[in-house]
């Protein structure tokens, strides 16, 4: 064994500690998500109104779309219940909340796990914990500008306003609203693959061939995934599918990257000790 596995084995061995105080660490963390998560509600629940306002754009653009003449008109959800659009406030707040703590639940994650991993593994995870938070604005952006829209679209194209009997697409305001959080989080979180892929990846647990055997059963549970979490439309499905499988397909090419990457270092660094073997002195 090279000194240098014997040394990060023993820096492993060191971070060791008894069960209970994995557990008290851990406790610990989970609470300071909590109470980050809990200051992101109280803050976003005084901006409530503001944050529905905008969540509410892909609804303006897409009926802008539908109808040129409905650009720049205020639109109508309906809300059924008295404490309706209270109960809508707390969930935009809930929301708001979640996204706010979100780098610091990722960044509480890494340090419980950091003490368990290998010098060379933390370095390989420590990139990641930057690219997570923008893959998941990526993905929020993309529900806002492109999913939302387009699925809203394809619902206002099912009206029927001619005719003895007209039918006009009024969404209720808390359906909307569970719509919009949904696709958010679930795109947020399918915008991790490439992150995921990637870093188990470096570390050597996947590989470029293994995720190109696997092809069929990505598209199966990618599919599977996105009918889930959408409206009960094709659209939508479709919509949310196409991308996160060329995310797939992006992780390949990155996974491959790093192999090969990997792959010259080792032959430099074989050369270079092998250039060391020859001129070093003998016995």
């Amino acid at each position: 064994m090279s000194n240098t596995a014997l040394k990060d084995d023993e820096e492993v061995e060191a971070s060791r500690a008894p069960l209970l105080d994995h557990l008290a660490e851990l406790r610990n963390r989970l609470m300071a998500s909590l109470a980050w998560v809990v200051l992101g509600v109280i803050i976003c629940f005084f901006f409530a109104d503001k944050i529905f306002l905008f969540m509410v754009q892909p609804f303006q653009t897409a009926m802008a779309s539908s109808n040129p003449e409905n650009a720049g008109q205020a639109i109508e959800l309906i809300n059924t219940g008295a404490f309706g659009f209270f109960s809508v406030k707390m969930q935009i707040a809930l929301f708001g909340g979640i996204i706010f703590a979100f780098p610091i639940i990722a960044w509480q994650a890494y340090a419980f796990i950091a003490p368990g991993l290998y010098k060379k593994e933390r370095a390989a995870a420590a990139p990641f914990m930057v690219a997570a938070p923008i893959m998941f604005a990526l993905g929020a952006a993309f529900v806002f500008y492109v999913a939302m829209p387009m699925a809203l679209i394809f619902a206002l194209g099912q009206q029927v306003s001619e005719g003895p009997v007209h039918v006009r697409y009024l969404p209720k305001v808390e359906e909307y609203m569970g719509l919009v959080t949904t696709l958010v989080l679930a795109f947020g979180l399918m915008f991790q693959m490439p992150v995921v892929l990637s870093l188990l990846g470096r570390v050597g647990i996947v590989s470029a061939s293994a995720l190109r055997k696997g092809r069929r059963y990505a598209i199966v549970g990618i599919a599977a995934f996105s009918a889930l979490v959408t409206p009960n439309d094709v659209v939508s499905m479709v919509v949310m599918a196409v991308p996160v499988y060329l995310l797939y397909e992006i992780s390949i090419w990155i996974v491959a990257a790093i192999e090969a990457a990997r792959s010259k270092r080792e032959k430099v660094e074989a050369a270079a000790l092998a250039a060391a073997d020859v001129h070093s002195p003998g016995p």
